[in-house]
């Protein structure tokens, strides 16, 4: 539309451009001529034949239906003939890595006039890059792969690898060092638990919660080749030996449910050993998941022979953590997604939200929000002062706590979500596409690292 020569009319010169083979409308003051699109109209003719939207303003119907984003897309831009004399557009399209204008849609650190003890301008020069680059990279990727079902384009991975997004995922420490992180934002040196959590949910924006995990966020175990396991880590039945001449392990044992394990190269795979419990990088080879007789050299084992559950337990705690920095952000989302929704819809001639039991609904979204936000904080500062074996010890029990808590928030903002909008909230497409997704795919957060149960249940137990 950049090069289009746009004229500028009156509502009532676009009234009189109200029949089927004469059609126009206006939406938020630009004037669309429909003439050619009126009988692909997903809706049918009658929808914009309508004497109250041919030749009409439609702004309320049309995003009584439609997210503002279709407006965006090249073939309806292309319907745009003219803009309405003395008016001006009230809705723009964000630019990239623009911060929400919607209240609680954004970190209260991030929203103008509030202030937070924890998060320099360093964690905010990292905050505005990586918005940019899951704007620019992610989010179209990502729309794209909930369509097809392909893992995230390769393209996408190598610009996360040169950023090294994948290392500060995997949290501070010496494997940052020597590396540019960000275009050199931040130093290695300087890279903390609130950098990662700045990362975290930058990237949780994106929406989609299987293209999340395709980026890279596999799941280090092997669990009981009968019935789930994930909770139960000393369960695992996976086993080990040496061969005969002590160099490589022997593997036996499946794996049901492993993230990434269609296209993972490598498997960190527990199992069960002669001292115990042994942690082994095992190559992708002939055995796929299932582990029959797979062989691993013995200098892949992580960590001390017998050692593995040292290693299983020191990764439980920064995987949960991280599970509620995904946790917090994308209930936020959906968060925002409800308060503009509330907003235009309208229903008995005025917007849901005059509604007093749609604003409770939104007040009890926000306040769960906000609590595993802050809660998320006040943890993550601590484990900036803390060091690994103190966090392991003083932690455990709380970071369970709050997955076990922010996953059963998530699962009411969800529920809430869908009675809020309707038929839209179950429906894979148009305005509530992303309720339905978070609602789809929302039982498998409370799962991950834990049953909420065993979680709640693992945190009381510290307290013994």
């Amino acid at each position: 539309m950049a090069s289009k020569q746009l004229k500028i009319f009156t509502r009532e010169e676009v009234a009189k451009h109200n029949k089927q083979d004469d059609l126009w409308i206006i939406i938020d003051a630009k004037v669309y001529d429909l003439t050619r699109f009126v009988g692909m109209h997903p809706g049918g003719i009658a929808a914009l034949t309508d004497e109250e939207v041919a030749g009409q303003d439609a702004t309320d119907q049309f995003f009584a239906l439609h997210r503002f984003e279709i407006l965006l897309k090249p073939q309806y831009q292309r319907l745009i003939i003219g803009n309405i004399e003395g008016e001006e557009a009230a809705l723009h399209p964000p630019n990239i890595g623009d911060i929400s204008k919607v209240p609680y849609a954004e970190p209260t650190w991030l929203t103008e006039g509030y202030y937070s003890p924890y998060y320099t301008e360093n964690h905010r020069e990292l905050q505005r890059a990586v918005r940019r680059f899951t704007d620019e990279y992610l989010v179209p990727d990502a729309l794209a792969r909930e369509e097809d079902g392909k893992r995230p384009d390769q393209k996408v991975l190598d610009k996360m690898a040169e950023l090294e997004l994948h290392a500060m995922r995997l949290g501070p420490g010496k494997h940052l060092q020597g590396r540019t992180l960000m275009g050199g934002i931040v130093k290695p040196e300087e890279f903390n638990y609130f950098h990662e959590l700045v990362v975290m949910q930058e990237m949780v924006r994106c929406g989609a919660r299987g293209y999340g995990d395709g980026l890279l966020g596999g799941k280090p175990r092997a669990e009981r080749s009968r019935g789930p396991g994930g909770s139960d880590v000393m369960g695992l039945q996976t086993t080990a030996v040496k061969s005969e001449d002590g160099k490589e392990w022997i593997i036996n044992g499946s794996k049901k449910w492993i993230t990434n394990g269609t296209f993972a190269d490598y498997f960190t795979v527990g199992c069960k050993t002669e001292d115990g419990f042994t942690v082994i990088l095992v190559e992708r080879g002939p055995a796929f998941i299932t582990f029959d007789n797979a062989r691993a050299p013995v200098g892949n084992t992580l960590g001390e022979e017998g050692g593995g559950i040292f290693v299983m337990l020191s990764n439980f705690n920064h995987e949960r953590w991280v599970m509620c920095c995904a946790s917090a952000r994308a209930q936020r989302g959906i968060v925002e997604e409800c308060l503009k929704w509330t907003s235009q819809r309208k229903a008995f001639g005025k917007p849901l939200n005059s509604l007093a039991t749609v604003r409770a609904k939104l007040a009890a979204m926000i306040q769960r929000a906000e609590s595993v936000q802050n809660w998320l904080e006040s943890i993550t500062y601590q484990m900036c002062n803390m060091s690994y074996k103190q966090q392991a010890s003083k932690l455990a029990g709380q970071i369970a706590l709050l997955k076990s808590y922010s996953t059963s928030c998530a699962q009411e903002t969800a529920r809430d979500a869908v009675q809020l909008f309707g038929g839209r909230g179950i429906t894979k497409t148009g305005m509530g596409r992303l309720i339905e997704h978070y609602h789809r795919t929302i039982p498998f957060d409370a799962l991950l690292g834990g049953a909420e149960d065993v979680l709640s249940d693992l945190g009381t137990s510290y307290m013994m």
